[in-house]
């Protein structure tokens, strides 16, 4: 069977590889150019700016290319591979620059990197949103599973020589042992060059869940988190926070005395969480309930923030919904016991109750816990056991790709759940 006529996973325009590079060169190195032009630089530093032009154009060309090789699965993994793509391109521009000699535009070539990486980040999301991918399913395994997530059409193949023209990709499972029919047209795929996604790898990627139901020796060593990057994300972590602290003082200051002209009782709330190594942490955070009357229930109730929880104030709701009652967790974040991102700590209480149903669920405090994490941003806050369990399936797939790109990913989500107050209780 020939397969010529193979649909592109890229059926709507803007996803095309030529559009989003050329929208890149006006927004990221034509635009930038014409405004320092018409800006009317000395005669010596239209050089500068046209080797920095030329320069740009390179890095966006290679930086969309390597975009869309370093990271086929479609889906988080993709949209988390946009800004590594974007700083090995720039990267590697300016180590050109620099020991070939040639002389550019420091403020050019900056604003040509950020430009560049926010106009592809919102092309990939543009792309999530709008492009329903067409799956064909080969029918050898477990695949009910896969079948579940929406946005995507699944279409099983029930033969090995069925026309896939209709299909832009191919799932199976690398984990069965395949026939000789299917191992044929498998190599046929791949010279032809058809995406065939492993089912686990691609069921990842589009929930952004790594669903473990009990740890083995394989889930080990793909879910170690980075010791390397452990090290330096700490010490960006309590850089960041004395310098946002000392910046946010009076800010936080200003809430504070709110809460104590709005509400009886302390400014700020305290509660035993657990932390970093399954350690027993106090976590801060700015008061957004009404103090509650000794024995007024049992603790593991009382720690559960429910839908429209009454005991919620009204400036409380606003802190909630705009995330401002985090900012005392910076104080955690110079104490060493939490990160900006990373799974969110649990009250001592749920914890343990959370242990005794979910019996890895401990493996969670590998990392740090965050003041912002993966789950938070997917998923929204959660209390009961099975969208716990639910909540953990995103806090392995987070410590699986524990690295700067994915944490610069929930910064993005952040800010708009801060902006739309999306999972606030």
């Amino acid at each position: 069977m020939s397969l010529t006529g193979v649909r592109s996973l890229r059926p709507v325009f803007w996803a095309r590889l030529r559009f989003q590079i050329l929208g890149g060169i006006l927004l990221a190195a034509v635009l930038p150019y014409a405004v320092r032009l018409a800006a009317g630089p000395a005669p010596s530093d239209v050089a500068l700016l046209n080797n920095t032009l030329f320069g740009t154009i390179a890095a966006i060309v290679i930086g969309g290319w390597l975009m869309r090789n370093v990271a086929p699965y479609p889906g988080s993994e993709g949209l988390a591979s946009t800004l590594p793509s974007i700083g090995v391109a720039f990267g590697g521009l300016l180590i050109i620059f620099v020991f070939g000699r040639i002389s550019y535009n420091r403020a050019n070539l900056s604003a040509g990197f950020v430009l560049t990486a926010i106009w592809f980040f919102i092309i990939s999301v543009l792309v999530q949103r709008h492009q329903q991918l067409r799956i064909g399913i080969v029918p050898l395994g477990d695949v009910t599973q896969i079948q579940e997530i929406p946005n995507v059409s699944w279409q099983v193949l029930q033969s090995s020589d069925q026309d896939i023209s209709n299909i832009d990709a191919i799932a199976i499972d690398l984990r069965v042992d395949l026939t000789d029919d299917w191992d044929r047209r498998l190599a046929d795929y791949a010279l032809q060059r058809v995406p065939v996604y492993h089912t686990k790898h691609l069921i990842e990627s589009l929930t952004g869940r790594v669903e473990l139901e009990h740890l083995s020796e394989n889930s080990f060593g793909s879910l170690e988190p980075r010791p390397d990057y452990m090290m330096l994300k700490f010490a960006v972590d309590w850089i960041a926070a004395l310098v946002l602290g000392l910046t946010l003082l009076p800010v936080m200051l200003f809430i504070a005395l709110l809460i104590k002209m709005t509400s009886k009782g302390p400014a700020l709330f305290r509660q035993q969480r657990i932390g970093y190594q399954g350690k027993p942490f106090t976590v801060y955070k700015f008061r957004t309930m009404k103090v509650a009357l000794d024995n007024a229930g049992d603790a593991r109730n009382l720690a559960i923030t429910r839908e429209k929880d009454d005991r919620i104030t009204t400036l409380g709701r606003f802190l909630r919904k705009s995330r401002l009652d985090e900012l005392p967790q910076i104080l955690n974040v110079l104490k060493g016991e939490m990160s900006w991102i990373g799974p969110r700590p649990e009250a001592e209480v749920l914890s343990r109750w959370y242990e005794q149903e979910i019996p890895f669920y401990r493996y969670r405090h590998i990392v740090r816990p965050g003041i912002a994490g993966w789950a938070q941003v997917c998923q929204g806050h959660v209390a009961e056991v099975d969208d716990v369990r639910s909540k953990l399936h995103y806090d392995f797939y987070y410590i699986k790709r524990y690295s700067p790109w994915i944490d610069l990913l929930i910064v993005i989500r952040t800010v708009r759940t801060m902006m739309t107050g999306y999972g606030a209780r």
